[in-house]
């Protein structure tokens, strides 16, 4: 196992300085990755090596005031603004990408997807819990035969039955499946209208017919919980269905858009923390009686890495900022649609990129398995097929520069 003491900052690299974030904002940043260097890069090794859940994890999290970002203190929640959840994602991203996985599966697809969508009595109910990481939340949208086509390919099903929904189907590649306290879970409640009859319902783990099938073991972000979830004549109260019936088409696109803006700052956090790390052993890693980073094709690298991760910030910061003008209950609508793609599309690329080129400057040390920089190289698939693969990123770009054309 590799060491997991709290790493010292490069002096000549500080990704925390940054001009283009107000003095408050720079404070939150700084702050998350205090608290993510100290209380969370010390969990990654294990995580990793054996896919374990830190249960003490969260309920510190949302004691430290780091769930519920966007939601008002009134229900829980620290009553801040999107690009602010984007930040601390970030801040986790560098130290504990697992954990940062899991932390937004959490807060931003199931926490502000039901403080969007619910009405006063869920959000009274579920939010306080959520938002101090008592209890864990998940989104349950990708089936077995639905990934790319969520929406048409749907095959979970809620029929009606006096007060309650009766659930049946499955869901698979659910974040924080395995151990999920809540969930937001989508269904057809009427197969005639297709995309169209899909409604939204909030499931508790303990509810007769639920279960978790199986949890899946991954190539990357090991550690963040990933399972295939099945109801069998599942019994949902019908007060816990989100919204109106057969509208949760609106509740699903919106929170692709978030989804979309809220990758990004993770792709990012990765990216920055692989240049650091790849900085400090090109500084150190001695070759024919010198530093390797005294070899032009080691600098060129480092450069190249360098503009992909500013380049990357650039964009992350303009979706966050884009999205945050979506309104409760919205759809996605023109340039927004088209900037939070393009966003998460650009971010999975560019975090490629920088890891391809820290592991070709680690050499025959990134490629142990125990190694940071291994860890962080096998998380980078993840991201061109999450939320969205590359290809259907470039449909959703392409479709709104090509609206017009006849």
């Amino acid at each position: 196992m590799t060491n997991s003491a709290v790493p010292e900052r490069l002096p000549n690299y500080d990704p925390n300085i940054r001009f283009d974030l107000d003095e408050t904002q720079r404070e939150i940043l700084d702050q998350a990755d205090r608290f993510a260097r100290n209380e969370l890069y010390p969990l990654a090794p294990r995580m990793d090596e054996e896919e374990w859940w830190p249960e003490e994890a969260f309920p510190k999290m949302g004691e430290a005031g780091y769930f519920g970002i966007t939601v008002p203190e009134e229900y829980g929640g620290v009553g801040m603004d999107l690009f602010t959840s984007g930040l601390l994602l970030q801040a986790f991203g560098r130290w504990n990408h697992a954990l940062a996985l899991s932390w937004v599966a959490h807060e931003n697809l199931c926490l502000n997807n039901i403080f969007r969508n619910a009405n006063e009595a869920q959000r009274k109910k579920y939010l306080p819990d959520l938002c101090s990481g008592k209890k864990t939340g998940a989104l349950g949208l990708t089936e077995p035969g639905a990934g790319s086509d969520a929406l048409g390919s749907m095959r979970t099903t809620a029929r009606k039955e006096g007060d309650e929904y009766v659930l049946n189907g499955s869901k698979i590649y659910i974040t924080n499946g395995p151990v999920a306290d809540i969930l937001l879970i989508y269904a057809k409640t009427d197969k005639e209208k297709g995309a169209h009859g899909i409604s939204a319902f909030i499931v508790e783990k303990d509810f007769p017919g639920f279960k978790v099938a199986q949890k899946l073991i991954k190539m990357g972000y090991r550690g963040s919980q990933t399972a295939e979830l099945v109801f069998e004549e599942c019994r949902v109260p019908a007060e816990n269905r989100v919204g109106e019936e057969n509208r949760g088409v609106q509740i699903v696109m919106s929170g692709l858009d978030l989804e979309r803006a809220m990758i990004s700052p993770l792709c990012l956090g990765v990216a920055e923390r692989a240049l650091e790390l790849s900085i400090e052993y090109a500084q150190t890693r001695q070759q024919f009686g010198k530093p390797i980073g005294k070899f032009q094709m080691v600098q060129s690298m480092l450069a190249e890495m360098y503009v992909d991760v500013e380049t990357l910030r650039t964009f992350t910061y303009r979706g966050l900022a884009a999205a945050e003008e979506l309104e409760v209950g919205s759809g996605p609508r023109g340039d927004i649609h088209m900037l939070t793609a393009a966003s998460v599309m650009y971010a999975g690329q560019a975090v490629n990129r920088v890891l391809d080129n820290a592991m070709q400057i680690h050499g025959g040390s990134g490629y142990i398995w125990e190694s940071e920089v291994n860890r962080l190289y096998r998380s980078i698939k993840l991201l061109e097929i999450g939320a969205g693969t590359t290809e259907v990123r470039k449909m959703i770009i392409a479709g709104e520069l090509l609206k017009d054309m006849k």
